[in-house]
């Protein structure tokens, strides 16, 4: 299991890096003068720069959809847990943190398409996740029911599911989660302090 969280925290720490290094070559990369003291001209082709600047937005894309897919993995985890535990001000808040990085992640890919070349829209299944009354996990939390909670925790990764197969990555299959991935915060609904 520390695997997994090493392996975790080697993908956030790769992503934040790309991101930042594609950020500071947007920006320039350079200052002013250190740009004024380069000794090797370069040579600019008008006619790939649309396609640079196309590839580039390609890559941003992906590697902010792969930080917000990854963040939605590290707090759906934690909500399982903490559901579980019945500690509901922490589930409330994994569950908070998951459907905003589920909407980041739609919000950075809208559409995309299916093998078929149909535009699949994964807003208006995100949509349907948060409305179906099975999948309500909030509403479990509000009232504090656990077999409500474990019921619509599993048609969560259902919706998910069914998301992934719309978007053709049949292979992201979504499963109740092992040990929780957070292992800094307890789940003990009656921890008073750290230990």
């Amino acid at each position: 299991m520390r695997f997994r969280s090493l392996a975790l925290s080697l993908v956030a720490t790769f992503g934040t890096t790309l991101a930042i290094s594609l950020l500071w070559a947007l920006s320039g990369g350079l200052t002013p003068r250190a740009r004024a003291q380069e000794t090797t001209p370069v040579e600019k082709d008008d006619a790939d720069l649309p396609t640079l600047k196309a590839e580039i937005a390609r890559l941003k894309e992906i590697v902010a959809e792969s930080a917000a897919m990854s963040a939605v993995d590290y707090h759906a985890q934690n909500l399982f847990f903490a559901g579980k535990a019945e500690n509901w001000p922490l589930a409330e808040y994994y569950w908070s943190k998951t459907l905003q990085h589920m909407r980041l992640s739609a919000s950075l890919t809208p559409t995309v398409k299916d093998k078929a070349g149909q535009e699949v829209k994964l807003n208006e299944i995100l949509q349907s996740i948060e409305s179906t009354p099975n999948m309500q996990v909030g509403k479990a939390i509000q009232s504090k029911d656990l077999k409500t909670f474990l019921t619509s925790y599993r048609a969560l990764l259902g919706g998910c599911y069914s998301c992934h197969r719309a978007a053709d990555k049949p292979f992201l299959r979504p499963r109740l989660p092992a040990p929780p991935s957070n292992s800094i915060i307890t789940i003990d609904p009656k921890a008073t302090e750290p230990r």
